[in-house]
């Protein structure tokens, strides 16, 4: 049988060299003083609740002394005598003082931070924006009232996974750049003591697209947009004809459009941080000439005059169903059997390339019109060449515009204008 314990038989243990030693007191059964191999001491309780053996710690020694260890553990031995769990308790107490505490360190509160002081801060504005969507879709519904602490590698892959299941997995390695970023972010500032996000894998493999418009697809694309409502129908004949990526072109702003042959991308809106200015050809300038204009917006392509346009999934799909119904109509009796491959519209841009260099633009030319900074021109020729190529560019445009114009049966703008001078 197990002695009482007293003040001087406590001084006197002294710690195991390989193993964490466990006393118990003989006044209290349950009762344990509790000695680790570094030397650090603590009072236990141990006990039994739903037929399962169960710890509670009680408090470091001497910061709690003998007498109030046992008042303590009888405490909690008179807890477990009315059915309940003291163990569990503590941890239930512990997380509801954690999440009431300001500035607690919860996944919602670190992402407001963290889109604060870097995403909004250090950016661009498009990219901020979907940082802070793939946290609000995906990420703080599952882990918003977490602990960033807490969070596991299993964690990550879960939430991975949930992702891959509703059939985006795209969308799942885009969120695992973001959270991996977030937790770098994280670590940097002592938050975390790791990522969770390390040795985690992208959940899909993606290939590059190479999807190029036939001249027949463009020719549908672009009669089936010239049926659309403004602003989406226009944007995508803007898309084809400048070349440029959809949300510098969906972005547009009227302050942009220094003269209506010019449009100065600011670098705060395009990918590589360059201001970039695109020759805008006569059939881009007639359709931004028949835009309207609504009071007091900034935005050229928009509904509501407060936000650019949006919609884009929506949109397309319409666009994709009157692609279909035209070339149906097209092929009469076999319409039936007419169908469309499916594309997206950063496609626009890759074929605005492609037909360029059809028509035998240099492939440098073709990069300024891109706002490309590599590819045939780099290196030192990169650094000193500073020509603008503005003049070989708008004859870039113009001709690609004239070969689009053709293809969908229309004159050149430029044509069209001599003819209404004509008459």
């Amino acid at each position: 049988m197990a002695k009482a314990l007293t003040v001087q038989s406590v001084e006197r243990f002294k710690p195991h060299l390989s193993k964490r030693m466990e006393v118990a007191d003989g006044l209290l059964p349950g009762l344990y003083f509790v000695l680790q191999p570094s030397g650090v001491r603590s009072w236990a309780v141990r006990y039994r609740h739903a037929g399962k053996p169960r710890k509670l710690t009680l408090g470091p020694y001497p910061v709690l002394e003998l007498g109030a260890a046992r008042t303590r553990a009888r405490e909690a031995l008179q807890v477990v005598a009315l059915g309940r769990d003291p163990a569990s308790e503590k941890q239930d107490a512990l997380k509801t003082a954690r999440l009431a505490e300001p500035g607690v360190d919860t996944v919602a509160a670190i992402v407001a931070t963290f889109l604060e002081r870097h995403a909004r801060a250090k950016t661009k504005a498009n990219t901020a924006d979907d940082t802070e969507r793939r946290f609000r879709l995906h990420v703080l519904p599952k882990w918003g009232e977490r602990r960033i602490q807490d969070i596991t590698r299993r964690d990550v892959i879960a939430l991975l996974d949930g992702i891959v299941d509703r059939g985006t997995p795209i969308a799942a390695n885009r969120t695992l750049a973001t959270i991996s970023k977030f937790f770098n972010w994280a670590l940097d500032r002592s938050i975390i003591e790791t990522s969770p996000c390390i040795r985690v894998a992208r959940p899909s493999e993606e290939q590059s697209r190479d999807r190029i418009l036939t001249d027949n697809e463009l020719r549908l694309v672009w009669t089936a947009a010239a049926r659309k409502s403004w602003p989406f129908g226009s944007l995508v004949q803007t898309l084809i004809l400048t070349g440029q990526r959809r949300t510098e072109v969906g972005d547009m702003g009227w302050s942009e459009l220094k003269d209506r042959g010019l449009w100065t991308i600011p670098g705060s809106r395009t990918k590589n941080g360059a201001e970039h200015d695109v020759p805008l050809s006569l059939a881009a300038q007639d359709i931004l000439s028949r835009a309207p204009r609504i009071a007091g917006s900034q935005f050229v392509f928009t509904t509501s005059g407060v936000r650019p346009i949006s919609g884009y999934s929506q949109a397309k799909e319409r666009l994709d169903a009157l692609m279909l119904l035209i070339a149906r109509q097209e092929a009469g009796e076999d319409g039936a059997a007419a169908t469309v491959a499916p594309w997206c519209l950063h496609d626009m841009r890759r074929t605005a390339a492609s037909g360029m260099a059809r028509m035998g633009t240099p492939v440098h030319v073709i990069e300024a019109v891109l706002n490309h900074r590599s590819g045939a021109i780099s290196g030192v020729a990169a650094i000193y060449n500073r020509h603008s190529y503005l003049p070989e560019k708008r004859h870039a445009v113009e001709a690609w515009a004239s070969h689009v114009m053709g293809l969908v049966g229309e004159p050149a703008a430029e044509q069209r204008g001599r003819n209404e001078e004509l008459r």
